[in-house]
């Protein structure tokens, strides 16, 4: 009876297992066409982007190649890794050919309609060799369109083999921008992984572990198991995706559509989160237009700027209780290196840089870079100018270690303020050289400090532009100097920071020595500052420059032909 009862039981468990697994491929079965249905539907936006190279219906299954091809080796069947896409979503795609609808059945007087009445059939429709047809036009059709699941399908056919120069440039932007289009799909996941364990119901048992730990450290933690991350990175993606899913929908919206980059995205949750609801609305909306066409880095400076102009006093308080927190800091680095500094107020940093870059002038050069000069200057202005006891004064016959020296420094702080600025009227933000904007309090603080040298800037009331300085002397060439390094700030190449007076000044229409007249002037509507690297490139790698002398837009075109602009500072802003 024993042995019949676990036989029974076996074969009760083994019918259970066996439906449950059934049950089990049912679900998934049904997950998979959930999935397929969801792939193939457009959004409008996408379909609109999609349709416009729509091609109409043709007989042949692809459009044909370049000239010399083999037949069928264009369009789509010219990119490997498209042959297992759903059909349905190829004929979707731009420059995909379409099958048309098999015609009708012949009725016994011929071709019939619907009725079966005696209808000619549609004639057939004609080849359209419109849209991509090779792994280069794909990449730059690819590069202007939105991303979506229909064109992410598509990324593991722009082989970087079977593209030239310019195609693979144009390839790395569209993964970039896919790239931004998944780290939008993780936002949401995030989000609502987030809504999820807060709105979970408590533990019914209060003992100490549920204490300590609530539904959100649970999701913390495995959000970090599951990427492979730290807790503290964990606990910062949720709170990042909660905020830009909650409350910054139109930034989410450029990240999704590939126009930002997440780190443009998180810098702008971050900054935002101690300014009120209204506040941090005026802000991404003054982003929204300028992140698309930054460097994260032009971003973040443009994002400060328009924190402390939402909300100044309140910057004005952060910046005082972070001053007391002032302090000394290192890091550890490889092979017997460390990174040595201070974290102190802008202006203060400010003077700090100055003095150094003043140092480093008077030493020795003996064969050492500009920047190992900068340390080296550091390490005297510290290690050689010890504490003297009240009353006393350093000899001046005192030796200085070789290759140092013992001459004083003056740290010259360029800061731009606006008039109103200056004289109370405003709290707008104003502009520290080498970091970026800083409060109006800071600003007049420096403007009205015993010793500072005043001079003038004109800029054009509508755009912002500099258009002129007015410096105390008038050395033609020390004037045009002033005034490139005043309105450009940094290297005109697109993608670099370095600062203008670290830059050679150069010609953008070249200077002709043997002719003056007929070469390109030394005036500042035709000086630029690059940096060292970039000034041998634009010489040595076929680099072409022109800059717009009413904008002052720099463009910038690369030996594959793209093209890059940079854009002047707008000191309106």
């Amino acid at each position: 009876m024993t042995i019949q009862t676990d036989q029974t039981n076996r074969m009760a468990a083994a019918s259970q297992a066996a439906q449950s697994s059934r049950a089990i491929q049912s679900i998934q079965a049904a997950r998979i066409s959930t999935d397929r249905s969801a792939y193939v539907t457009r959004t409008a936006t996408q379909t609109a982007v999609l349709d416009r190279n729509e091609p109409e219906p043709r007989a042949s299954s692809s459009p044909p190649g370049p000239p010399g091809a083999p037949e069928g080796a264009g369009g789509l069947d010219g990119l490997d890794g498209l042959d297992g896409l759903d059909k349905d979503f190829q004929h979707q795609l731009p420059g995909a050919s379409a099958v048309p609808d098999p015609p009708a059945p012949s009725g016994p007087s011929g071709p019939s309609g619907p009725s079966g009445s005696s209808t000619p059939a549609a004639p057939a429709a004609q080849p359209n060799t419109a849209g991509p047809q090779t792994p280069d036009d794909w990449a730059a059709h690819l590069r202007e369109t939105a991303p979506s699941a229909q064109t992410a399908a598509l990324l593991g056919a722009l082989e970087s083999k079977k593209l030239s120069p310019r195609g693979r440039i144009d390839a790395l932007a569209v993964l970039e921008r896919h790239a931004a289009w998944f780290a939008a799909r993780q936002v949401h996941l995030l989000a609502d992984i987030a809504a999820h364990a807060e709105s979970a119901p408590p533990s019914s048992e209060r003992d100490i572990d549920t204490q300590l730990l609530n539904n959100g450290d649970y999701a913390t933690e495995e959000v970090a198991c599951a990427l492979r991350i730290s807790n503290a990175t964990a606990t910062e993606r949720l709170q990042i995706a909660k905020e830009l899913a909650g409350h910054y929908a139109n930034t989410l919206g450029l990240l999704e559509g590939g126009e930002i980059c997440y780190m443009q995205a998180r810098n702008l949750a971050n900054a935002c989160r101690v300014l009120e609801p209204k506040a941090a609305a005026r802000v991404e909306t003054a982003m929204a237009t300028r992140m698309p066409t930054q460097a994260t880095g032009q971003s973040s400076r443009a994002l400060r700027r328009q924190v402390i102009k939402a909300d100044p006093e309140g910057y004005q308080r952060r910046l005082e209780l972070r001053t007391k927190e002032r302090e000394i800091v290192r890091y550890p680095q490889d092979d017997g290196m460390i990174t040595w500094g201070a974290t102190v107020p802008a202006d203060l940093g400010a003077r700090f840089d100055q003095a150094v870059d003043a140092h480093a002038t008077t030493l020795v050069v003996d064969g050492r870079t500009l920047s190992q000069r900068r340390v080296d200057a550091l390490a005297d202005l510290i290690l050689n100018r010890p504490a003297l006891p009240s009353g006393s004064s350093a000899s001046a016959e005192s030796e200085a270690p070789q290759g140092l020296s013992r001459r004083p420094t003056t740290a010259l702080v360029h800061v731009t303020v606006p008039l109103d600025v200056l004289i109370g009227v405003s709290e707008d933000p104003a502009e520290l050289k080498g970091y970026g904007p800083i409060t109006a309090t800071q600003a007049r603080t420096i403007a009205f400090a015993e010793g500072t040298i005043w001079r003038r800037l004109i800029t054009h009331p509508k755009t912002g532009l500099l258009i002129k300085t007015d410096p105390a002397t008038y050395s033609p060439t020390a004037e045009a100097e002033r005034h490139v390094i005043a309105r450009d700030q940094q290297c005109a190449f697109p993608s670099c920071r370095m600062p203008a007076q670290r830059c050679d000044l150069d010609h953008v229409k070249e200077f002709d020595h043997d002719h003056p007249e007929s070469g390109g002037k030394t005036v500042p509507e035709n000086l630029i500052p690059i940096c060292r690297r970039h000034h041998l490139m634009k010489h040595r790698g076929n680099w072409t420059v022109t800059r717009d002398a009413v904008t002052g837009i720099t463009t910038w075109v690369s030996p594959t032909g793209h093209i890059y602009l940079n854009t002047p500072r707008n000191y309106a802003e």
